[in-house]
């Protein structure tokens, strides 16, 4: 087994975890079998409990473990299938998980010995990985041929210290060949507006004060898109140092990167925009709404669409806000007004669930396309039962306990004393009620699905006679047929709302069956979509060519679509993605 650590200094948010997965991907194209491993120095057990605006979105594996945001970047550059222990927590490693230091010293597996850092916690941190990476994520059996890791923060840290220490020593424990150190720092280059490569006398001076070969130094400046980023490695026979140290060479191919480039090409040349409203919680941080961001960004590049988001607090919408503070009021409903199709994602808490539902009430009424996910879902139901059943104190009961028409309610088997690890989590199944609907047609007319979880709250099995006598239908429930999965209206261009995260399985050149519905309902060609639904990877050529088109409305008029300026984040120009 083959290790490669990558680190980093001088700030954290470098891009280390774009960096490993981009290592991952470059191996990956030279025929190695690749795994990734994340450590997390915090003592939480995992992400779970943590606000977004701590570490960006929580990331939900098929085992249901909650994750940090780069084992989403790490499943989909390398198209993996992660588990729970592919990321490791101080708290994991101290009391969390069964063997863990504290549970093998309360059995007396130290035989009496005073417990310590060094060796114990750093013997458990080596164990952990020699274990985890030979567990196969690619669906092959058998080891795979290499372990890339990331150590979040950055050097200096002091709780990093115990891994740093460990890794040292697990660099002795594998031995010479097997365990190559990548470190990611940060290089200023004054007087020039945004990175660019390092000149060849910058180099040689970081070559001769930090003990590394000048070839060893590899530049990633700034690029259009982060699918540029394995192509600047292989450029600069990054592969071929990492193959010099691991004892590779000889053993591997020239790595084959064609589909990556002309995926990172074409995304490039897309000028066709695409809008679409965010309406969220934490939308003064993208990254709480990363993996959501890639769904989207998939479907567009496959559609041949430049996505263009437009970022509406929740609250904004709201009419608390329209007395406040009347400029964002109005803002925010611009922006929805002129959105080609609106997004709902999950989020926990009362705080801007009023404008989520007023979003979607919008949707509805205006047959704007929606795609509610999670609470979107759980709110579009809430809208309905207002507005179509005038109930008008139709509610969830995580925002009204007392509300006499529970729309939403606690799920039986949940806990309402422990927060962490205690939601429904991870892959579960969807079976499909009716054929003849867009769900099912987008998934390809299957009869069932896995898609991954992470709630408290479901839609009330009681109210659900009454819901669909009125119009909204229930097209996808679990295997008790009790559990609402997917909700529709059938009348409607596109309104799908979902309980599960389908977000977490889009990869590039992959992407999920529902966002790319979203994005050809706000484009006017979910038609088009949908009959070649049966043939998924013919869609780029059916829906887009990179010709510019006349954009068809739902209300029948075409008009070309504008890019605002104010209040965007926009992929495909320069800005991250």
């Amino acid at each position: 087994m083959k290790y490669v650590l990558v680190t980093g200094g001088v700030v954290s948010g470098l891009g280390k975890g774009v960096t490993a997965s981009s290592i991952g991907v470059l191996l990956k194209a030279c025929g190695l079998r690749v795994t990734c491993i994340k450590i997390d120095p915090y003592l939480n057990t995992d992400a779970g409990t943590m606000s977004p605006f701590e570490h960006g979105e929580v990331f939900v594996l098929d085992d249901g473990g909650e994750v940090d945001l780069d084992l989403g970047n790490y499943e989909r550059f390398m198209d993996i299938k992660l588990t729970r222990d592919n990321n490791i927590t101080t708290g994991k490693i101290y009391q969390a998980s069964v063997g863990s230091v504290i549970d093998k010293e309360r059995k007396g597996d130290y035989l009496g010995k005073t417990v310590q850092v060094v060796p114990h916690i750093t013997d458990e941190i080596q164990d952990w990985i020699e274990r985890v990476a030979m567990i196969p994520v690619d669906g092959k059996e058998g080891p795979v041929d290499v372990c890339v890791i990331e150590l979040g923060g950055t050097i200096g840290d002091i709780e990093s210290m115990p891994f740093i220490e460990a890794l040292g020593q697990f660099s002795y424990r594998v031995g010479p060949g097997n365990f190559c150190l990548i470190h990611v720092s940060l290089v200023p280059v004054l007087n020039v507006v945004g990175e660019q490569a390092l000149d060849d006398n910058v180099k040689g001076k970081l070559s001769q004060f930090c003990h590394v070969p000048e070839q060893n130094i590899i530049t990633l400046y700034d690029v259009p898109n982060i699918w540029h980023i394995p192509l600047l490695l292989r450029d600069q026979k990054a592969h071929e140092a990492i193959f010099k140290v691991l004892n590779l060479q000889g053993t591997t191919k020239e790595p084959l990167l064609k589909e990556w480039t002309s995926r990172a090409e074409i995304c490039d040349g897309l000028h066709e925009p695409v809008r679409i409203a965010m309406v969220g919680k934490y939308t003064g941080l993208s990254d709480a709404y990363l993996s959501i961001l890639k769904a989207l960004l998939h479907a567009s590049v496959d559609l041949r669409k430049k996505l263009v988001i437009d970022w509406i607090p929740a609250c904004d919408l709201e009419d608390a806000t329209e007395k406040e503070n009347p400029d964002a009021y109005k803002a925010a409903w611009k922006l929805l007004k002129g959105a080609d199709g609106i997004l709902v994602p999950g989020g926990f808490g009362n705080r801007g669930v009023q404008g989520k539902i007023l979003a979607a009430k919008y949707a509805r009424e205006h047959r704007i396309p929606y795609l509610g996910i999670c609470l979107g879902m759980q709110v579009a139901v809430i809208e309905f039962a207002r507005s179509v059943l005038n109930l008008r104190d139709a509610n969830s009961t995580e925002f009204d306990p007392n509300t006499k028409n529970p729309c939403v309610i606690f799920m039986p088997e949940g806990s309402k004393t422990h927060m962490g690890g205690t939601m429904r989590l991870g892959s579960r199944r969807t079976y499909f009620q009716i054929k003849d609907c867009k769900s099912a047609k987008l998934y390809g007319n299957r009869t069932f699905i896995d898609e991954r979880h992470r709630h408290r709250y479901e839609v009330n099995p009681d109210m659900i006679a009454r819901l669909e006598n009125a119009g909204l239908s229930f097209t996808g429930k679990d295997e008790t047929s009790q559990r609402m999965e997917i909700v529709e209206l059938p009348n409607h261009p596109y309104f799908i709302g979902v309980q599960f995260h389908p977000e977490y399985k889009s990869r590039p050149g992959k992407p999920s069956p529902l966002f790319l519905g979203l994005i050809a309902a706000a484009c006017g060609q979910l038609d088009t979509l949908i009959q070649g639904s049966g043939s998924q990877g013919n869609l780029s050529a059916k829906l887009g060519n990179g010709i510019a088109m006349e954009k068809v409305y739902q209300k029948g008029t075409t008009k070309p679509a504008k890019v605002l300026s104010d209040g965007l984040y926009s992929y495909c120009n320069g800005v991250q993605v």
